[in-house]
């Protein structure tokens, strides 16, 4: 497994399902920016639709909005329909998350933490997801909402350093010495 950051909001996504876990799977795209995303539902829940809006297309996607798409998610449908689903991506070389499904998976979704721009994920490469939604809750404990403006804070800090010339090896260091002296992590 590589762990990597996609910048949804410049990526086409597609996402098909059913049920509790399509909802939470739209929460976590709207989450990260999808920007360009469309979803297809065909039994959605009342506030399901009022939450995907007008990105709800219709029952299920055709296979070019598939094909087309750069990331594709699969939830809370059946096993036939996901195999089915998963094979037209693949075969288009696009990826695929089916939820809960591993072998129809290119890749995985880890546990995640926001804190504004700042993302923490837990991944146990599909072995554990129980160990990691717990490994994510402690987290959360330790990075509060607070660290959203710390982020912000020591973006600006960085911006100031870069303006000046300074080299990347010398901001690191200072980015040690402003979070140390700030204590947050003591």
């Amino acid at each position: 497994m590589l762990p990597i950051l996609l910048d949804l909001a410049s990526l086409k996504v597609v996402l098909v399902g059913e049920g509790e876990a399509a909802e939470k799977r739209l929460g976590l795209l709207d989450e990260a920016g999808a920007a360009r995303l469309e979803v297809y539902s065909s039994a959605p829940s009342e506030a399901f639709a009022r939450q995907a809006g007008k990105r709800l297309k219709g029952a299920r996607p055709a296979d070019a909005v598939l094909t087309g798409a750069h990331i594709v998610f699969l939830a809370g449908l059946g096993d036939r329909e996901s195999i089915e689903l998963a094979g037209k991506v693949r075969e288009a070389g696009r990826l695929v998350n089916t939820e809960d499904v591993k072998p129809l998976c290119d890749f995985h979704v880890p546990s995640i933490v926001r804190r504004g721009d700042l993302v923490i994920s837990v991944s146990t490469g599909g072995k554990s997801p129980g160990l990691a939604r717990r490994l994510r809750r402690h987290l959360e404990g330790l990075f509060g909402p607070e660290w959203a403006g710390r982020l912000d804070e020591v973006g600006r800090q960085r911006r100031v350093w870069r303006s000046e010339g300074l080299e990347l090896a010398e901001i690191g260091r200072r980015v040690d010495a402003y979070i140390e002296e700030k204590g947050w992590l003591s």
